[in-house]
């Protein structure tokens, strides 16, 4: 546990009542400390860092001026909330932050009452403010609620719909837009160029000063109300206003006396209020101040000095990385593919799209956090005979459900999703897992789906679906570092659509699955075959189409077949595989091995992946379970007939 007297001002805080009985002369000290204790505590164990930097004056303001948790506080996203997590009862707990029944990564309501509503992804804030201020009016209460929606999110859609709403309903909410100039990547926001613009446009800033600095009072009054004629025209409140919100700024985000001076002033005005803020992402340590992207996270331990991560002594080199893989891949086919383009939402270096960015910047698209946006626009460019490769992890791809329907494949345009942080992800936890989209996408018309076992064929599996001009086509692939296999040095194989391979072959028993988790399967069956339990081991490579020849051979051979898979077993892989031998009056016994109806927590994910029992041991452990199942109902079937 951290020692607080190092945090004189801090030590003395453990929830916001404490910290409102400071003078205010004494909050900047507060923020000083809890600026330096988030940066001793995430330089040891990594952790979002940068988006809480840049807000802990706004945070220290909000819980000083507001009631909480009576009045109450949305945040947007999630992991700008570190230091609302230090103030709210939980700073003692930090360093389990991510870590498995540590504290969760962003907000949850089960954690604590002060997180008003779960975030982990993005632009929520405003619908769900304003659907509870409007519950409020409804139950007759009287408490403040305040969305604070930044680092990117206003890039989504989503927001607009909510503004847009806020002004039609009138009821008393209050947003903070925390203008970061960031979401994980620089802001591709250009209404958010334009609030820049306008603030450093030198002649809007002459008039202020010299009305401000060189008249008397009368003149002041009059001057303000040229200014409010100027803002009405020139400035971001020209679009908020005109949405029916009261635009009040932009001021500075780190000068925490006014801003409890300015939220003091607006808490209580009626309807709708926008109060912009300017900040810093990564304010008050430098490397993160000079490289916003890479300290957006820290993968784990760093220097709190230089910032310099802390490596692990690794024995042998380590793979490269799926996302590695793929951009790489993606670039060696673009350079021979003129019509191949590379789209991205607000995750450019997350997705490996970054290669592309950097070496064929025109063939590159960031539509900031908007993924409905992005799969719709690759749409559009599909119809004019171009092949847009969809770079987006699996669970936010989730929010462009209804797009990859309406305007993919209804239209069976050959669009590619690339779908990384596919299964489980780790310290994210079950907002990022990416549990679903084996289940999501294989119930899809037209849709091809596909995962590779290893970072080699996920190369061909690229070159394939940009290849491929029947329509749209997946390929999903895990976070993290490759299996080790040898990769070619240069160009791809094509596989055949709907062809599987037999990775080992066995006599009892059949294991069919996808993805990397194949590999495991493999080990397993090495062990059982110790114990005298013979198993094959099938890539089946597509979750749709399936191999149809493949499967019924596995049928004839095999009484017992396991499936396999790092996705939820409901509507998923095995799924499949048991719809397609009931079709075709096939009845081999099945096990499914895959995610349980719930949603798994965060940790390591090797832990998560053991808890789960799809790691070796757990693979033996369930394959001989099953058989022994097996047994006794032969048993039981026997005992039966001879009565």
């Amino acid at each position: 546990m951290a020692d607080f007297d190092q945090y004189p001002f801090l030590k003395n805080i453990s929830f916001p009542e404490d910290l409102r009985k400071l003078p205010e002369s004494d909050l900047r000290a507060v923020s000083d400390d809890v600026r330096e204790y988030l940066i001793d505590t995430i330089s040891k164990i990594g952790g979002h860092f940068g988006a809480g930097l840049g807000v802990v004056e706004l945070t220290v303001a909000l819980h000083y001026v507001f009631d909480t948790p009576k009045d109450k506080l949305i945040w947007d996203v999630g992991h700008q909330a570190y230091p609302h997590k230090i103030l709210t009862g939980r700073k003692e707990r930090l360093e389990t932050i991510r870590k498995k029944n540590g504290l969760a990564p962003f907000l949850r309501i089960d954690e604590s009452e002060y997180d008003v509503f779960g975030a982990g992804h993005a632009s929520t804030s405003i619908s769900a403010g304003l659907g509870i201020a409007t519950a409020r009016d409804f139950a007759g209460d009287d408490y403040k609620v305040v969305a604070i929606i930044g680092d990117g999110s206003m890039t989504g859609g989503m927001a607009y719909e909510a503004l847009n709403n806020c002004g039609l309903l009138k009821k008393n909410i209050l947003v903070v837009l925390n203008d970061n100039q960031m979401s994980i990547a620089p802001n591709v926001w250009s209404v958010h160029n334009y609030f820049n613009d306008v603030i450093t446009n030198p002649a809007i800033r002459k008039i202020k000063d010299t009305i401000w600095d060189h008249s008397g009072d009368r003149i002041r009054l009059a001057g303000s109300k040229l200014i409010d004629g100027l803002k009405a025209t020139f400035t971001p409140g020209m679009l908020f206003e005109g949405l029916g919100f009261k635009y009040f700024g932009p001021i500075n985000g780190h000068n925490v006396v006014k801003l409890v001076e300015m939220l003091r002033f607006v808490k209580d005005q009626q309807g709708p209020v926008l109060l912009h803020v300017i900040s810093e992402k990564g304010k008050g340590y430098a490397p993160a101040e000079s490289h916003v992207q890479r300290y957006h996270a820290a993968g784990g331990a760093f220097d709190k000095h230089t910032g310099t991560a802390l490596a692990k002594p690794v024995s042998t080199p380590l793979p490269p990385d799926y996302t590695k893989v793929f951009g790489m891949a993606l670039l060696e086919i673009a350079k021979e593919n003129p019509k191949v383009v590379g789209i991205t939402a607000a995750m450019p270096d997350g997705t490996g799209l970054n290669l592309l960015q950097k070496e064929m910047p025109e063939r590159f698209f960031d539509v900031g956090i908007a993924e409905q946006h992005a799969v719709t626009f690759a749409a559009g460019m599909a119809t004019q005979g171009f092949t847009p490769v969809c770079a987006i992890y699996s669970t936010f791809l989730q929010r462009a459900y209804d797009q990859i329907i309406h305007d993919v494949s209804i239209q069976n345009l050959n669009v590619i999703f690339a779908i990384d942080r596919a299964g489980l992800v780790g310290a994210d936890g079950h907002t990022h897992h990416g549990m679903f989209d084996l289940s999501y996408l294989r119930l899809i018309p037209n849709m091809t789906v596909m995962a590779p076992k290893d970072e080699q064929e996920l190369r061909d599996m690229l070159f394939t679906a940009t290849e491929y001009k029947k329509g749209p086509i997946a390929l999903r692939y895990p976070r993290g570092n490759g299996v080790g296999v040898p990769l070619a040095a240069s160009g791809f194989n094509s596989l055949p659509i709907g062809q599987g391979e037999i990775m080992r072959d066995g006599k009892d028993l059949a294991i069919v699955g996808v993805g990397p988790i194949l590999y495991e399967a493999i080990k397993a069956a090495e062990d059982l075959e110790h114990e005298g339990i013979s198993v094959a081991v099938v890539n089946a490579r597509f979750i749709k189409p399936l191999d149809a020849a493949l499967l019924e051979g596995l049928a004839a051979r095999f009484t017992n077949i396991v499936t396999l898979e790092e996705n939820a077993i409901m509507g998923g892989f095995g799924s499949a595989v048991s719809e397609f031998y009931s079709s075709k009056g096939l009845s081999p016994r099945l096990k499914f091995l895959g995610f349980a109806d719930s949603y798994v927590e965060h940790g390591a994910p090797a832990e998560l992946l053991r808890d789960q029992g799809l790691y070796r041991e757990g693979l033996v452990r369930s394959i001989k379970d099953f058989l022994e199942e097996v047994d006794i109902r032969k048993n039981e079937k026997a005992r039966l007939n001879k009565k």
